[in-house]
Protein backbone atom coordinates (compact mmCIF):
# COMPACT_ATOMS: atom_id res chain seq x y z
CA UNK A 1 0.00 0.00 0.00
CA UNK A 2 1.19 3.32 -0.91
CA UNK A 3 1.09 6.60 1.25
CA UNK A 4 -1.77 7.56 -1.51
CA UNK A 5 -4.23 5.03 -0.50
CA UNK A 6 -3.16 5.03 3.08
CA UNK A 7 -4.39 8.36 3.31
CA UNK A 8 -7.39 7.85 1.46
CA UNK A 9 -8.26 4.99 3.60
CA UNK A 10 -7.92 7.19 6.67
CA UNK A 11 -9.98 9.78 4.80
CA UNK A 12 -12.60 6.99 4.19
CA UNK A 13 -12.67 6.41 8.36
CA UNK A 14 -12.64 9.79 9.10
CA UNK A 15 -16.03 10.31 6.89
CA UNK A 16 -17.46 7.61 8.14
CA UNK A 17 -16.90 8.49 11.67
CA UNK A 18 -18.12 11.94 10.93
CA UNK A 19 -20.94 10.67 9.28
CA UNK A 20 -22.08 8.75 11.70
CA UNK A 21 -21.71 11.36 14.27
CA UNK A 22 -23.82 13.53 12.37
CA UNK A 23 -26.12 11.01 12.19
CA UNK A 24 -25.94 10.59 16.17
CA UNK A 25 -26.80 14.40 16.12
CA UNK A 26 -29.44 14.38 14.03
CA UNK A 27 -31.25 11.15 15.85
CA UNK A 28 -30.75 14.02 19.42
CA UNK A 29 -32.25 17.40 17.69
CA UNK A 30 -35.11 14.55 16.31
CA UNK A 31 -35.67 13.44 19.93
CA UNK A 32 -35.21 17.11 21.39
CA UNK A 33 -38.16 18.19 18.02
CA UNK A 34 -40.03 15.51 19.37
CA UNK A 35 -40.36 16.12 22.96
CA UNK A 36 -40.63 20.31 21.73
CA UNK A 37 -44.25 19.00 20.53
CA UNK A 38 -45.01 16.86 23.50
CA UNK A 39 -44.25 19.37 25.07
CA UNK A 40 -46.69 22.04 22.94
CA UNK A 41 -49.46 19.71 22.76
CA UNK A 42 -49.46 19.60 26.22
CA UNK A 43 -49.33 23.81 26.52
CA UNK A 44 -52.29 23.65 24.12
CA UNK A 45 -54.18 21.31 26.18
CA UNK A 46 -53.36 23.32 29.51
CA UNK A 47 -53.96 26.64 27.53
CA UNK A 48 -56.57 26.32 25.83
CA UNK A 49 -59.45 25.75 28.39
CA UNK A 50 -57.79 28.71 29.80
CA UNK A 51 -58.10 31.08 27.35
CA UNK A 52 -61.53 29.95 26.19
CA UNK A 53 -62.55 30.38 30.54
CA UNK A 54 -60.79 34.38 29.68
CA UNK A 55 -63.16 34.77 26.77
CA UNK A 56 -65.67 33.77 28.69
CA UNK A 57 -65.28 36.45 31.54
CA UNK A 58 -64.55 38.99 29.12
CA UNK A 59 -67.96 38.28 27.61
CA UNK A 60 -69.52 38.40 30.99
CA UNK A 61 -67.32 41.72 31.98
CA UNK A 62 -68.54 43.77 28.71
CA UNK A 63 -72.30 42.23 28.83
CA UNK A 64 -72.14 44.06 33.25
CA UNK A 65 -69.93 47.12 31.77
CA UNK A 66 -72.71 47.31 29.10
CA UNK A 67 -75.64 46.92 31.43
CA UNK A 68 -74.21 49.29 34.18
CA UNK A 69 -73.58 52.11 31.75
CA UNK A 70 -77.47 51.40 30.74
CA UNK A 71 -78.77 51.87 34.53
CA UNK A 72 -76.33 54.97 34.80
CA UNK A 73 -77.94 56.20 32.15
CA UNK A 74 -81.34 55.63 33.25
CA UNK A 75 -80.23 57.20 36.72
CA UNK A 76 -79.33 60.18 34.79
CA UNK A 77 -82.72 60.48 32.99
CA UNK A 78 -84.32 59.83 36.53
CA UNK A 79 -82.53 62.39 38.37
CA UNK A 80 -83.17 65.13 35.73
CA UNK A 81 -86.63 64.49 36.03
CA UNK A 82 -86.34 64.64 39.93
CA UNK A 83 -84.48 68.06 39.42
CA UNK A 84 -87.09 69.23 37.12
CA UNK A 85 -89.83 68.23 39.64
CA UNK A 86 -88.09 69.21 42.35
CA UNK A 87 -87.46 72.98 40.71
CA UNK A 88 -91.35 73.07 39.74
CA UNK A 89 -92.30 72.44 43.44
CA UNK A 90 -89.99 74.47 44.98
CA UNK A 91 -91.47 77.10 42.68
CA UNK A 92 -94.67 76.41 43.76
CA UNK A 93 -94.69 76.30 46.97
CA UNK A 94 -92.18 79.35 47.37
CA UNK A 95 -95.12 81.32 45.40
CA UNK A 96 -97.55 79.50 47.61
CA UNK A 97 -95.82 80.68 50.74
CA UNK A 98 -95.07 84.23 49.84
CA UNK A 99 -98.25 84.99 48.01
CA UNK A 100 -100.78 84.91 51.18
CA UNK A 101 -98.20 87.52 52.81
CA UNK A 102 -97.84 89.23 50.01
CA UNK A 103 -101.33 89.91 49.12
CA UNK A 104 -102.21 90.71 53.19
CA UNK A 105 -99.11 93.69 53.21
CA UNK A 106 -100.55 94.69 50.20
CA UNK A 107 -104.05 95.00 51.56
CA UNK A 108 -102.91 96.15 54.93
CA UNK A 109 -100.73 99.16 53.35
CA UNK A 110 -103.84 99.65 51.16
CA UNK A 111 -106.30 100.38 53.85
CA UNK A 112 -103.80 102.10 55.82
CA UNK A 113 -102.95 104.32 53.35
CA UNK A 114 -107.61 104.95 52.80
CA UNK A 115 -107.43 105.02 56.60
CA UNK A 116 -105.07 107.93 56.86
CA UNK A 117 -106.60 109.27 54.06
CA UNK A 118 -109.83 109.84 55.63
CA UNK A 119 -108.50 110.63 59.03
CA UNK A 120 -106.94 113.92 56.55
CA UNK A 121 -110.40 114.39 55.16
CA UNK A 122 -108.74 114.36 51.80
CA UNK A 123 -110.86 112.96 48.75
CA UNK A 124 -111.15 108.78 47.82
CA UNK A 125 -109.69 107.46 45.43
CA UNK A 126 -111.12 104.68 44.07
CA UNK A 127 -109.36 101.49 43.77
CA UNK A 128 -108.22 99.92 40.14
CA UNK A 129 -111.71 98.25 40.19
CA UNK A 130 -113.31 95.01 41.23
CA UNK A 131 -110.94 92.15 40.98
CA UNK A 132 -111.69 88.29 40.78
CA UNK A 133 -109.01 86.36 43.14
CA UNK A 134 -110.90 82.91 41.93
CA UNK A 135 -110.04 84.15 38.19
CA UNK A 136 -106.50 85.29 38.96
CA UNK A 137 -106.01 81.53 40.48
CA UNK A 138 -107.40 79.37 38.29
CA UNK A 139 -105.01 81.16 35.43
CA UNK A 140 -102.13 80.54 37.62
CA UNK A 141 -103.01 76.70 37.85
CA UNK A 142 -103.27 76.93 33.82
CA UNK A 143 -100.01 77.98 33.87
CA UNK A 144 -99.03 75.42 36.13
CA UNK A 145 -100.33 73.03 34.00
CA UNK A 146 -98.37 73.72 31.39
CA UNK A 147 -95.32 73.70 33.16
CA UNK A 148 -95.76 70.19 34.40
CA UNK A 149 -96.72 69.11 30.36
CA UNK A 150 -93.14 70.78 29.86
CA UNK A 151 -91.28 69.16 32.59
Amino acid sequence: MSSGEVLLVIAGVRCSIGFAALVVVLMRVLDALRDVRRELDDLRAETTPLIQELQDTTDEARATVNEARADLERFDRVLGSAEAIGDAVGSTVARTSFSAPMIKAAGFARGTSRTIARLRGAPRTPAIGPVRIDAIEAGDTQTNRRRRRRA
